[in-house]
């Protein structure tokens, strides 16, 4: 394995834009969960005439599909995400639209058949529901609770139980149904995440900021090295997301 500063500069200075993860290709991997959600849009997506994925990212998941919607919308509200996502899906007649975060999806009153996500940042009933048309259907993969805390306590220390509450799928579930729809599928599953090397620490503690919203090579670097020491001695350090598949009908 190489030199751990030579590692962390690579780590530290790599585009770290978009949704995608190829960098990490050989350095990390992450389980899927069992039902393949991308499986899932592949087969959805051409049988309606009009969809909406919401918080799209850079539009990764949706270019890899073969088959979009004679009406297929994305929103993001990060710009550098919502650049990309106009370059990989606005040459396949995608409409993208920028959104502040936050911000009521930008559609009129039941304008889509499907509405779809992978990893939406805060599911916003009430308005996919208003943007759906009766008998659509809201098809998304979700993060789970206490996500990736193995490594965020790593940094962090340890978290109230507040924090490990979050994003807790039958409360979602709750708030999906106090919005007007009906949950008809929801499956959960915890799924191995390993990094063999510090980089792929340092990298996605840069593209997924939120984990640790203060982190920076030099704050951390103690920290760093410390774990840097452990993978090498381990091989890999173990952490373990969790996601939900999550389909309601209104």
């Amino acid at each position: 394995m190489r030199a751990f500063d030579e590692l962390v500069a690579e780590a530290e200075t790599v585009d770290v834009s978009g949704w995608g993860f190829g960098w990490l290709e050989d350095r990390a991997t992450e389980e899927r969960p069992p039902w393949g959600y991308a499986r899932l849009l592949a087969d959805r997506l051409p049988r309606v005439a009009s969809a909406l994925d919401i918080d799209t990212g850079g539009g990764e998941v949706l270019a890899e599909l073969p088959a979009l919607p004679a009406r297929m919308c994305v929103t993001e509200s990060w710009a550098p995400n919502a650049r990309r996502a106009a370059e990989l899906l606005g040459p396949r007649g995608v409409e993208v639209v920028q959104t502040g975060d936050g911000d009521p999806l930008p559609f009129p009153d039941g304008s889509f058949e499907l509405v779809v996500s992978r990893h939406p940042v805060r599911p916003n009933w009430p308005e996919i529901a208003r943007v759906l048309v009766d008998g659509g259907h809201y098809l998304a993969q979700h993060v789970g609770p206490a996500s990736a805390f193995e490594l965020i306590e790593y940094f962090l220390g340890p978290l109230p139980d507040s924090n490990r509450t979050g994003r807790d799928p039958h409360h979602e579930a709750a708030e999906a149904e106090a919005a007007g729809l009906t949950v008809v599928d929801l499956q959960t599953a915890r799924c191995r995440m390993e990094f063999s090397d510090i980089g792929a620490v340092v990298y996605i503690l840069r593209k997924c900021v939120w984990w640790v919203p203060d982190f920076s090579v030099e704050r951390y670097r103690d920290t760093l090295r410390r774990l840097d020491t452990q993978i090498r001695s381990d091989g890999a350090f173990v952490a373990y997301s969790t996601r939900h598949l999550f389909q309601a009908r209104r």
